[in-house]
């Protein structure tokens, strides 16, 4: 419980200032201004009164019980004043100093220290180097921005400060309520996860808002986001979403995954919103906090102006949304009372001269459709239109039906009116129609996940665990944590996924002696721990029939890896049967240090890594997340059938994505691991190429 940082009987600010100028005189007065209704105790050992309150030499002297402790001292002094706290039973700390950790070393070991501090005597942390926190409710500022925002139903938190007071400024001139800003700085100790946990049943709050740079412990944040996000939106920007420096990987998996893969990945399992920027950020709360949840994809448009809803338009075909096509009913009610040369079809289209009773009628007309789910009213500012009455109009229609309703009003100064009208009544308006669609499609993709999230099951297959226990277990004696083919399609088929029947010809003698017993054709495949990608390394031939093309082919993949990689260690040459109908997919798992493990999918072969068409989520996955990784890919039509390709069978696709998750599950060892191809065929599907890396 954080209770104590939000609704505290009592407060002190250690650090408190006579300067006008200082961070401690500024958080004090904000205290004090904005409302708080609890006992204030500033602590400065060289000041009797600070803004007319007695002062203290230090929190021991308070003479009352103190829930609340805001720290704004030097930061070499924080750790001596947070023990103070301790022996004096405060219950939470903000800790505004920076020069911790975002310092270097020696902030680094500060920080610890205060970590330690503050677990030896059971207080909680919100800190070092932050802003602070607003509670609008309780009235409570303990913070050194310049204003308290308007209250509301939004909670902002924010790992920079320094966004933090933009988007305070910005809330203020907007008049967007929040119920409480969190700034939280290095999270030290109180982590984004504990702060959407505490604002899960919070009464206040109906949209969660996060600024992130990284996620402390990922599996907990997406425990934690799962849950809440069932209950209220959670909307989340986040920094950070290139790697710089070069990652290490021995698999394709590892070398198209990242952090921002990982942290893309579990926003969508656990039912968050992602924002791309900080301006879709509050675009998103907006149209949550104020409108009832989208029931399906169909939207309609009235607009007097012909270019911005052909923008809108084209933002839904975009998006993935749909146009909505109007019942009969409704285009003969729009015919009835329309100009003849407006467009009576979606977007309705009342002319730039309309009036208010026209938009009025023409909304009223669309929203009552049962083939419209939500509308977007588009107003640009002409010689006789009538702004205010027209935002008027929409707010008294918005308020009958139980569906959601923005609005477009683009302009400058003349419509400054109209938006104020639609803000205050809580309908979002948006500056331009695509920002208004992508909210629309942030609250259809937030129902989509709500409703998955609901229906989702992770599936247990009857496997064989204890015999691949007892591989992995010998190749951790040996010190072995790469291998390939071979032990890698055993242990596949141990849980139950098909793969091919292979030979291992370790010179060219072997290699024509299976050919001479053998008919068909064959592929030819170097196998080596050292060398990834065969086909850079001249490492496959195929088409081979006889005896004689095989030898020939066993040199020349020999010769070939020795020029591409003089100290490769070649264990020999691979013989399998050539697979020539059917599709080749890649299936993937690397292990990432946030979340876990994640299991990607796409189009296999020599492909992956040029099209980088790939869906990633995190283990364990349920039978409708391999259904959204499938269905992610551009070129899943390809699976689906498309021109003279055959449909192959995704069913077997989805079983091996659930098999591999619940191999992984098992074994968490597993730090790496290729099939690729995993070749679909119109019935099944068969592992042709594996690869595994252990963590040893």
């Amino acid at each position: 419980m954080l209770k104590y940082f939000f609704e505290p009987e009592s407060a002190c600010l250690i650090g408190a200032s006579t300067n006008p100028e200082k961070l401690g005189f500024k958080i004090l007065k904000n205290l004090i201004d904005g409302g708080y209704q609890g006992k204030i105790f500033p602590v400065n050992p060289k000041a009797d009164t600070i803004l007319n309150l007695k002062c203290y030499k230090n929190v021991s002297e308070i003479p009352d019980s103190v829930d609340l402790a805001i720290i704004v001292i030097p930061s070499e002094f924080v750790c001596d004043v947070a023990e103070q706290c301790g022996k004096k039973g405060v219950k939470g700390l903000i800790v505004i100093s920076a020069g911790f950790k975002e310092t270097g070393k020696e902030g680094k070991k500060r920080e610890e220290k205060l970590k330690e501090i503050v677990k030896r005597y059971k207080m909680r942390l919100i800190g070092p180097n932050c802003l602070g926190i607003i509670d609008t409710k309780n009235k409570l500022n303990a913070s050194f921005a310049f204003e308290m925002p308007p209250e509301g139903k939004i909670a902002f938190i924010t790992q920079s400060g320094a966004l933090g007071t933009a988007v305070l400024d910005w809330a203020v001139k907007e008049n967007i309520g929040l119920s409480k800003f969190i700034s939280f700085g290095n999270k030290a100790d109180v982590s984004e996860s504990d702060l959407i946990e505490e604002l899960e049943n919070d009464p206040d709050t109906n949209v969660i808002l996060l600024y992130l740079e990284g996620v402390s412990d990922g599996r907990r944040f997406i425990d934690i986001s799962k849950r809440v996000s069932s209950k209220k939106p959670i909307i989340v920007v986040k920094s950070g979403k290139t790697e710089s420096g070069t990652k290490t990987a021995t698999s394709h998996t590892g070398s198209l995954s990242g952090s921002d893969t990982s942290f893309n990945a579990a926003t969508k399992q656990s039912g968050i919103i992602r924002a791309d920027t900080v301006e879709e950020l509050f675009d998103f709360a907006m149209i949550f906090s104020y409108q009832p949840v989208i029931k399906g994809n169909r939207i309609g448009i009235v607009t007097n102006a012909g270019g911005p809803s052909v923008m809108a338009v084209d933002m839904i075909e975009e998006t993935g949304l749909k146009l909505a096509e109007f019942s009969n009913d409704t285009i003969e009610k729009l015919k009835s009372f329309l100009p003849p040369a407006s467009n009576i079809h979606n977007p309705v289209d009342v002319l730039g001269d309309a009036q208010a009773d026209r938009y009025e009628k023409a909304i009223e007309c669309v929203i009552s459709d049962e083939n419209v789910d939500s509308i977007m009213a588009i107003l640009t500012p002409q010689v006789t239109t009538q702004i205010k009455e027209t935002a008027e109009c929409i707010v008294k229609i918005s308020k009958k039906y139980d569906k959601p309703v923005i609005a477009c009003f683009m302009g400058g100064k003349r419509v400054e009116e109209g938006i104020k009208i639609l803000r205050e009544n809580k309908i979002p308006n948006y500056f331009s129609p695509e920002r208004g669609i992508v909210s629309f499609k942030a609250m259809f993709d937030y129902k989509k996940r709500i409703e998955e999230k609901s229906k989702g099951s992770i599936v247990e297959f009857k496997v064989q665990k204890e015999k691949v226990k007892e591989k992995i277990d010998y190749f951790k004696k040996q010190h072995i944590n790469v291998i390939g083919d071979v032990e890698g399609r055993e242990i596949l088929a141990l849980y139950g996924i098909n793969v091919i029947n292979s030979f291992l010809a370790k010179n060219e003698e072997e290699c024509e002696k299976f050919l001479k017993e053998k008919e068909g054709v064959y592929v030819m495949k170097l196998v080596s721990p050292d060398i990834i990608h065969k086909t850079e390394a001249g490492g496959i031939k195929l088409n081979i029939r006889t005896p004689e093309e095989g030898k020939k082919a066993f040199l020349d993949i020999i010769n070939s890896a020795k020029r591409y990689k003089p100290d490769a260690k070649i264990t020999g040459v691979q013989i399998q049967e050539m697979i020539e109908k059917g599709v080749e997919v890649i299936v993937g798992v690397n292990k990432d240090n946030q979340f876990g493990h994640l299991i990607m999918f796409g189009l296999g072969g020599i492909y992956v890594e040029l099209l980088k068409d790939v869906s990633f989520r995190v283990i364990p996955v349920t039978d409708i997340d391999v259904d959204n990784m499938i269905n992610e890919i551009k070129t899943s039509k390809i699976l689906k059938g498309f021109r003279n390709i055959p449909k192959v069978d995704i069913n077997s696709v989805k079983e091996t994505l659930l098999r591999v998750s619940q191999l992984v599950s098992d074994f968490p060892e597993i730090k790496e691991m290729d099939i690729n191809p995993l070749i679909v065929k119109e019935k099944g599907c068969i592992a042709v190429d594996v690869r595994f890396n252990f963590e040893i």
